[in-house]
């Protein structure tokens, strides 16, 4: 199916209209196929049927009609978000007609080789490190997937002697069947999602879709510090490279006396100090091991690699540095969406902390969340779904100063007032941010923006 024949004339659904549908809904009309675009959301809010319309793509929005997925259907493409239970995906499955993501289109298009990143945290932190890393080594490459563009919009202009660098969620890693990176890295597996995926087994497992069709002549890169990484690790068919930042590793790149070090097929090489990373925290130190890791096996050099780990502050939106308000730095951490990255983030800062958490309530306890919050926070406040439960966390934590508050504005203006000079205040919510914004760069933003108003 990896040709341009062999699309012509089959009828494809694409479910969802969001960025990645309407990038594979043109990308497999330009290859000849049959394709209608279906969204439950109403016709006013799909920017983008009019675009596919005029390219003579059928378009049906305001809901799934009951013969959508009728015996003439051969594929169906869903939006990585589209739950397994719903109506369309159930019949189609039923109908023994494959039910993929556009993830799966774009590996068997690319004339490129793919490198595939997921992880529950750091993904999109170590995918920008790698397309920073090789584009400053003079490495071809484009990076797309779970950030910036979708597969479906580049995969069509890689080249053979190009890297296609690739962000991957757990979503859309389950609708992959042949998907077959030739370097492919798990940063972490923690609980998450578990709304969707329903069990933690169902959530490992589409993580290790990643792997399943590699080669012996693929590359598989996992941290070491991570149980579940080396579980995975053990039924990986590709060279299994480690990353690590407390221990030596046999393969790979690790912290050895203060310095990041690459021991890669019978040859070791220090890469740079861990005291000249820009990036602050051990998991973005996580991050900068996985991205050496992945760089140096797709042909990039130390030097390159080193002055990026350098240079590199961040991405939007995680631990990124906002402004600094009557001596207190604030941070807009919108991206940590679970329990874990919010630890973690909240780990990275040896300044008194106010902490603003909250969002939607996926009925996460948040219990591992009380002993950084004993070590580090000197005042919370909460907003959102989650506020109740994480004022409980709190008070377990034995945090003096701990509020809740209806919205996130209200929480920042809180947050200022119980912040002292030399303090920092960070947004790391813990949570999704579906219960108020339609996504974490959205809350993110409204964070952003209301920490500069302090300043008017």
């Amino acid at each position: 199916m990896n040709d341009v024949q062999s699309w012509a004339g089959r009828f494809v659904i694409v479910l969802g209209l969001a960025r990645s549908g309407a990038a594979v809904a043109k990308l497999l009309h330009r290859l000849g196929a049959k394709v209608l675009v279906n969204e439950l959301k109403p016709r006013s809010e799909c920017e983008s049927a009019n675009e596919l319309e005029s390219l003579g793509i059928q378009v049906i929005c305001g809901g799934h009609p009951d013969d959508l997925i009728s015996d003439e259907v051969d594929l169906v493409v869903k939006n990585p978000g589209i739950p397994y239970r719903a109506k369309p995906v159930q019949q189609a499955l039923g109908k023994g007609i494959p039910v993929i993501t556009e993830v799966e289109i774009a590996g068997l298009l690319s004339k490129g080789p793919i490198i595939g990143i997921t992880g529950s945290n750091g993904k999109t932190t170590t995918t920008t490190l790698v397309g920073q890393m090789l584009t400053k080594g003079r490495v071809k490459n484009t990076v797309a997937g779970n950030i910036g563009q979708a597969l479906s919009d580049v995969v069509q202009t890689i080249e053979p002697d190009e890297w296609l660098v690739a962000e991957l969620s757990s979503f859309q890693l389950k609708g992959t069947e042949r998907f077959a990176p030739k370097i492919a890295a798990l940063l972490n597996v923690f609980p998450a999602h578990l709304d969707y995926h329903q069990t933690l087994e169902d959530y490992i497992s589409s993580k290790q879709k990643l792997f399943l069709n590699q080669t012996k002549e693929d590359v598989a890169i996992f941290n070491l510090e991570n149980e579940i990484c080396r579980q995975v690790a053990a039924d990986c068919p590709g060279r299994v490279y480690w990353f690590s930042r407390s221990r030596e590793v046999e393969r790979g790149v690790f912290v050895s006396s203060g310095m990041i070090t690459a021991r890669m097929d019978e040859r070791e090489f220090p890469v740079l100090p861990v005291s000249e990373v820009a990036l602050k925290g051990t998991f973005n130190l996580e991050n900068a091991l996985a991205a050496t890791a992945i760089s140096l096996a797709a042909g990039c050099p130390v030097s390159a690699i080193a002055d990026v780990l350098r240079t590199f502050r961040g991405v939007e939106h995680r631990l990124e540095y906002v402004a600094t308000v009557n001596g207190v730095s604030f941070y807009n951490d919108s991206k940590a969406t679970n329990a874990q990255a919010a630890a973690k983030a909240l780990e990275s800062f040896a300044e008194p902390v106010v902490w603003i958490g909250g969002g939607l309530d996926r009925g996460v306890d948040f219990k591992e969340l009380v002993p950084v919050l004993k070590e580090k926070v000197k005042a919370m406040v909460a907003y959102g779904q989650t506020k109740d439960i994480l004022l409980e966390r709190g008070k377990e934590a034995d945090i003096k100063e701990v509020y809740t508050v209806s919205t996130l504005d209200e929480a920042v203006v809180l947050a200022n007032r119980l912040a002292s000079a030399g303090d920092v205040v960070i947004l790391s919510p813990a949570c999704a941010s579906w219960d108020q914004y339609t996504s974490f760069e959205e809350r993110g933003s409204i964070f952003k923006q209301a920490v500069h108003s302090l300043q008017i």
